[in-house]
């Protein structure tokens, strides 16, 4: 498809299903993301936010059960954490990395950064990466701009300069894009072809959208585990058939209580039910996706044959 600047990400051209092909045969490609944060507004995370039981919860206990499923299924993770999480838990942080799963930056303080001035958003991004960078041993690969409750785009919210600070700062990947259910290279300039590899997304994977809407105290509506569960398993199936790639999201101060945990835990047993599921972090999908389609060979980009009309918005 042409490019259109500030419109077109991505030359929209996606590869066929039986052009998708994964490391050592496999069928499709698992990849689980754990939301290390707590539920906090569009000025990120604040005490407040930290010190509500569920979020306690959440930090200690609900990251532990989610390890206990992760190791008995022999499954791997990728953690999204603010930086401000890492700096109050360093200690979970370090049980990420001990237990061989992926810790990714999601923001500073997971706030909404879309009306940021471009040196507030760069000296935010240079301080979550040396943070993480200290607590976890080594420069985080990827990054996150996963939803909150209150956003008004369910992909969560980056500025007009986050995926241009994100290639300068050195990341390899941004962890949720929506616009293809495969890995794809984000385009910030056609001419240049400068770009980042993003890994897919999509909201009806996130738990936060069946088990934290409507808000709390706003009525019935906010249990919908059965309902995420079938979602998962049709997407899941679906995703299997045509050898793509399904990236589910989970909140450890969401998925962890009595029998969310215990539907989440049935889900990924039904997973391994099926056989060449490969399962990587988030760094390991965007490592071989580099070398299998290089952007090189795999994106081709064309002038725009748009032509807005006078007045146009678009």
């Amino acid at each position: 498809m042409p490019w259109k600047d500030g419109y077109t990400i991505t030359d929209e051209i996606s590869l066929k299903d039986e052009e998708v092909v994964w490391p050592e045969n496999f069928q499709c490609a698992v990849t689980l993301i754990v939301d290390y944060s707590v539920q906090g507004g569009a000025d990120g995370i604040v005490l407040k936010d930290l010190t509500k039981p569920q979020a306690i919860f959440g930090a200690k206990v609900g990251v532990e059960r989610i390890f206990a499923i992760f190791e008995r299924y022999g499954l791997k993770a990728t953690f999204a954490v603010p930086a401000i999480m890492a700096e109050i838990y360093p200690e979970m942080v370090r049980k990420m990395i001990e237990r061989g799963h992926e810790v990714a930056a999601h923001g500073y303080m997971h706030e909404d950064v879309s009306g940021l001035e471009v040196n507030e958003e760069k000296r935010r991004l240079d301080l979550t990466t040396q943070i993480l960078t200290e607590k976890c041993g080594k420069k985080p690969e990827g990054w996150f701009s996963l939803p909150r409750q209150q956003d008004r785009y369910p992909g969560g919210q980056i500025s007009s300069n986050t995926i241009q600070l994100l290639i300068d700062g050195g990341y390899e990947y941004l962890g949720n894009g929506m616009a293809d259910d495969i890995p794809y290279y984000w385009v910030i300039d056609i001419h240049t072809k400068r770009h980042i590899l993003t890994l897919p997304y999509y909201y009806h994977f996130d738990d936060l959208f069946f088990l934290m809407f409507p808000a709390p105290g706003m009525g019935s509506g906010l249990e919908n585990a059965m309902t995420l569960f079938e979602n998962w398993r049709q997407e899941f199936e679906a995703t299997y058939r045509r050898r793509r790639c399904f990236t589910m999201v989970v909140h450890p101060h969401l998925i962890a209580w009595g029998n969310r945990i215990e539907m989440f835990e049935r889900f990924l047993l039904h997973i391994k039910e099926f056989p060449a599921i490969w399962n990587p972090t988030g760094s390991e999908c965007a490592r071989y996706w580099k070398e299998r389609y290089p952007a090189s060979s795999f994106l081709n980009l064309k002038e725009s044959i748009w032509r807005d009309y006078h007045g146009s918005l678009s």
